[in-house]
């Protein structure tokens, strides 16, 4: 009886500890899935184009366009990206994917599918869109809110956007309508076809990755194309001559970022706010400044190359205008078999141009701007290197300093001493000896670049970061800082000494110049070699 009481007193001791595991289980659960809720977004969200991952389009207008996006949601929000069609599908098929919930997102080009949004065409007339990408992105979201809901009501629109203005681009200069005559060109929309066909030549549409087997083999003559294009697909190796159209543009092309009606919807309305505070004309704007600063880039490359770039002005495009009448007469017809009112529809769109034709140049990335953050420490570097050469490589670098930086200076046989090869360090010496260190990153990087440049990670030595910075005055001989007596305070150079000893071993008062504390020492002036243009990052 005794050991039955036990054995009841047991189990009941185990049903109480199992209980009071599985209450507790139980109250912590919600706490835990809270906090893992709290690192997982809560809507993933897939966004698919038809561009590279190295183009432009990806890496400077809709990665920073979806991490802005996922940064103001504190998170809950995921943009996957998927470039190059990853998801599956041509082009052409993306504004279906968009509506079918394929994906929640696309960027998609609606002159792919020539006749179905009739509407937004009108900006790829010829001579209708801004030579601005800005100014016509800007327009035609204004005009796509208030003429394109029923064409994309399949769909939610988050804004629209005009590419680069199309530019000639032959072999051969191309000035009155008359040069155009049987020119075989490669066009990107079906009216830009039509235009060039009213001016006597032909237009080939083809995939852009075709076009350079195209014109090597003499299938096209040149192209109609944006300036986005050219080093891409190496078209300025093969095509020399480049004319342009003063106010408006022969040619351009469309494009809608659209997003799945339902992927919206599900959205909470806090989320849905954070959507619409990146579209619109915010997202149009960072479209066009993309196309524009991409253009200016590309084509000033080119004109210093040596190219010619022909401007024609508006009294002569006149003449291109009213060759091109008839596409637009054609549109026009092909608006009112629709029961729209194409005319209206024109007015509208020119109208939106003029408000916006004032919107300011956008800012050219600055090129000297890498240069400041990775010169420093290639001096650095160089500074280092040098403190530990032999007498050899001293006079080696010695006598190679007249040679890079001063062009037509003293002789050979008394390189140091002369007094033009002293200007070039001299101005030089305004950059400080070494970087400070962990620069911030600047805007201008994280939004063109997305990281800082790899040229900027290299830490200075711990000699180049104590080294004071150089005087603005010029910078003393190599001989005159190894004789100065306190390195620190010898900020002012010494006075020329005709014929300096450069490599000859220093005399025994010299003997004692390695007792003075090295990080002290000023670094040594290296040749600074002439600036190199920065290579331009271009889509492929």
């Amino acid at each position: 009886m005794g050991s039955e009481c036990q054995i009841r007193s047991t189990g009941m001791r185990v049903v109480r500890r199992t209980f009071l595991v599985s209450t507790l289980s139980a109250v912590a659960a919600p706490a835990v899935l809270r906090l893992a809720r709290a690192d997982a977004p809560q809507f993933v969200l897939k966004l698919q184009h038809s561009f590279s991952s190295v183009s432009s389009t990806h890496d400077k207008f809709l990665v920073p366009w979806a991490r802005q996006v996922e940064a103001q949601s504190n998170g809950r929000i995921r943009i996957d990206l998927f470039p190059s069609m990853q998801l599956g599908g041509a082009p052409s098929q993306l504004y279906d994917q968009a509506r079918d919930g394929i994906a929640d997102i696309v960027w998609e080009m609606p002159s792919a599918t020539p006749g179905r949004f009739p509407k937004i065409e009108a900006w790829e007339l010829p001579f209708v869109p801004s030579v601005r990408a800005l100014v016509s992105s800007k327009a035609i979201d204004d005009y796509g809110r208030a003429n394109l809901m029923d064409e994309f009501r399949e769909v939610h629109p988050l804004c629209f956007s005009c590419s680069d203005r199309g530019v000639l681009h032959a072999n051969r200069p191309v000035r009155i309508i008359e040069d155009m005559k049987d020119l075989r060109l490669h066009v990107q929309t079906r009216f830009t076809g039509d235009a060039l066909r009213t001016m006597g030549a032909v237009g080939i549409p083809m995939p852009n990755a075709q076009l350079p087997l195209a014109i090597t083999q003499h299938v096209v003559d040149g192209c109609i194309d944006p300036w986005d294009m050219m080093p891409a697909l190496k078209l300025n190796d093969l095509l020399k001559t480049h004319t342009e159209f003063a106010d408006s543009s022969l040619s351009s092309t469309t494009f809608a970022l659209v997003m799945n009606k339902a992927s919206y919807d599900r959205l909470p309305r806090d989320l849905k706010d954070v959507v619409d505070a990146n579209s619109g004309q915010a997202a149009a704007g960072a479209a066009g400044t993309m196309w524009d600063l991409q253009a200016k880039i590309i084509a000033d490359s080119i004109a210093q190359r040596g190219d010619p770039i022909t401007t024609l002005l508006p009294e002569s495009v006149a003449h291109w205008r009213k060759a091109t009448e008839p596409v637009v007469n054609a549109w026009l017809k092909a608006m009112k078999e629709q029961k729209a009112d194409g005319g209206k529809l024109l007015a509208s769109a020119h109208a939106l141009l003029v408000k916006y034709e004032n919107e300011p140049e956008p800012r050219p990335a600055q090129t000297s701007q890498p240069e400041e953050v990775s010169e420093p420490a290639q001096s650095a570097q160089q500074s280092q290197q040098s403190q530990v050469q032999s007498p050899a490589q001293a006079k080696a670098d010695t006598s190679e300093a007249p040679k890079v930086d001063a062009p037509g200076a003293a002789a050979p046989a008394q390189p140091v001493a002369s007094a033009p090869a002293a200007k070039p360090v001299a101005t030089a010496s305004a950059t400080p000896a070494a970087p400070a260190p962990d620069k911030p990153q600047t805007s201008w990087w994280r939004w063109l670049f997305g990281s800082k440049p790899a040229a900027a990670t290299v830490q200075p030595s711990p000699v180049a970061a104590h080294a004071p910075p150089a005087s603005p005055s010029p910078a003393p001989t190599p001989a005159a800082t190894a004789s100065a007596a306190n390195p620190v305070a010898a900020v002012p150079p010494a006075t020329p000494i005709a014929n300096p000893p450069v490599v000859t071993p220093a005399p025994a008062p010299a003997a004692s110049a390695p007792a003075v504390n090295p990080t002290a020492i000023p670094a040594p002036v290296t040749p600074i070699a002439k600036p190199v243009a920065k290579a331009l990052d271009i889509p492929l």
